[in-house]
């Protein structure tokens, strides 16, 4: 098991990795339309997470980049092309991370749940706007907050 992630099962962690390419195609689909640099941006943003963090949620998101791009296709082959109904099931699949942040008794499930909330962040501003950046749509801006978690309350020395 991944560092700092020892206390969940194998099926748990898979679901908190699975949570990233749901959170991708949600709010890359938001606007009605997944956008190739959406979901390259996500696939870059989720590599860069990888050695950039300074924290035991590096090793989580070198798990995540491990199957990504192979996670995200068959996704998109396997959901609904109709919005709402992709977006009604990715918003159902999001929720079911929310037993298992709650129930994990650790600071890293604070920092995985505003992980998500900053990759949600970072996808929705990566279409649009000047030179294709920075703008985020009306119906990303309803999404961008995750609103289907439960917040996860944590101790953050930073705060």
């Amino acid at each position: 098991m991944v560092q700092g992630f020892e206390d969940l099962t194998q099926e748990q962690f898979e679901t908190l990795k699975k949570a990233i390419s749901w959170i991708t195609l949600l709010l890359a689909g938001a606007d009605g339309k997944i956008e190739k640099e959406e979901t390259a941006w996500a696939e870059k943003l989720a590599d860069i997470r990888s050695y950039s963090l300074p924290n035991d949620l590096m090793h989580f998101y070198q798990e995540v980049g491990k199957d990504f791009q192979e996670e995200l296709e068959t996704l998109l082959d396997t959901l609904p092309k109709d919005n709402k109904e992709r977006a009604r099931i990715l918003t159902e699949n999001i929720k079911t991370v929310n037993p298992i942040l709650s129930s994990w008794n650790d600071d890293l499930a604070g920092e995985l749940y505003k992980s998500y909330k900053s990759f949600a962040k970072h996808v929705a501003k990566s279409s649009g706007g000047f030179l294709g950046m920075m703008s985020i749509s009306k119906e990303e801006r309803e999404l961008i907050e995750l609103p289907m978690l439960e917040k996860v309350v944590f101790f953050d020395e930073d705060e």
